[in-house]
């Protein structure tokens, strides 16, 4: 295990032995330094992904580490809501409790694509694919005594929107705009949970975190020419602001995690600043009635 990250859990994580914790993506990127730093402290960790291979690889990878926990794998395409709804099933008779639920996994920028529902690929992805395994799991979480969910945004929000007549490609395909506009959605998302849990005064804790510019697989779409140009974090330190929102002690609802550096693009893991576009709660509501459409919860 990297010194500098083993130093840092060593520092500020509690032992979270006894908890049940599934991440999605957990095993490439910043998911996978997620994933380790949880089994390192005693968790029993779910990585769930669509690519049997890549997950196996993972779980041996951090299986080599001197973890106190455990990990393993779960076959996931949230690219599917068919697969979201098989995975759920199994879970809850596999599983008997869910203390912390991550969703991690996402793309960035990727050529024109849908998923097989139909939805453009990164709104289908990053946000309606969570929303529909969050909303499937709330009975578990709701069950397990101070359950958390952590939603991956991103610096990307800041300023972006909801069109809500361009969620299937219907305007020509701009990987930017609809990269923002995901990410924006998971803001939305994670805040309006919070909302709603407080509303049934029920005990889960929903919260929000971003890997300011961390280096890992996300970017691959991107332009090189561009990525030669911006400083990003090793992987491990962009996992952080992710550990600290799953395990932190003072963690509250609606809180929202980033690196604490100029602009919050690196640096060590503290609040972040959440932009107008994510506190509009009309526009959140209107989401989430939209998204229990699309998924036909």
């Amino acid at each position: 295990m990297i010194e500098d990250f083993k130093g840092w859990i060593t520092n500020n994580l509690e032992s979270q032995k006894g908890k049940t914790v599934v991440i999605t993506g957990g095993n490439s990127g910043i998911g996978f330094y997620a994933a380790l730093g949880l089994a390192k402290v005693g968790a029993k960790v779910i990585i769930a992904g669509r690519n049997p291979e890549r997950m196996s690889r993972a779980v041996e990878e951090i299986q080599k580490e001197d973890i106190e926990g455990t990990v393993e794998s779960a076959l996931i395409d949230l690219a599917s809501l068919k697969s979201i709804r098989e995975f759920v099933v199994k879970f809850n008779q596999e599983q008997s409790q869910l203390d912390i639920l991550i969703n991690n996994a996402g793309v960035m920028m990727p050529p024109e694509s849908k998923t097989k529902d139909g939805f453009e690929l990164q709104f289908g992805v990053n946000f309606l694919g969570h929303f529909l395994l969050t909303n499937l799991l709330y009975d578990k979480l709701k069950e397990t005594k101070s359950s958390r969910v952590v939603t991956l945004s991103s610096i990307a929000h800041r300023g972006a929107s909801i069109d809500f007549d361009n969620l299937r490609v219907e305007k020509a395909y701009d990987p930017e705009r609809e990269y923002y506009q995901s990410k924006l959605a998971d803001l939305l998302f994670a805040l309006e949970l919070s909302r709603k849990v407080e509303q049934n005064n029920d005990s889960i804790l929903s919260v929000a975190c971003h890997p300011g510019f961390t280096q890992t697989q996300l970017q691959r779409h991107l332009d090189p020419a561009m990525l030669t140009k911006m400083t990003f974090m090793d992987t491990w330190q962009g996992s952080l602001s992710t550990l600290l929102a799953a395990t932190g002690s003072g963690v509250k609802a609606s809180d929202y995690y980033g690196p604490d550096g100029e602009g919050e693009f690196g640096g060590f893991p503290a609040l972040g600043t959440i932009d107008d576009s994510a506190l509009d709660i009309d526009v959140a509501k209107r989401l989430w009635d939209e998204a229990l459409k699309m998924t036909d919860i």
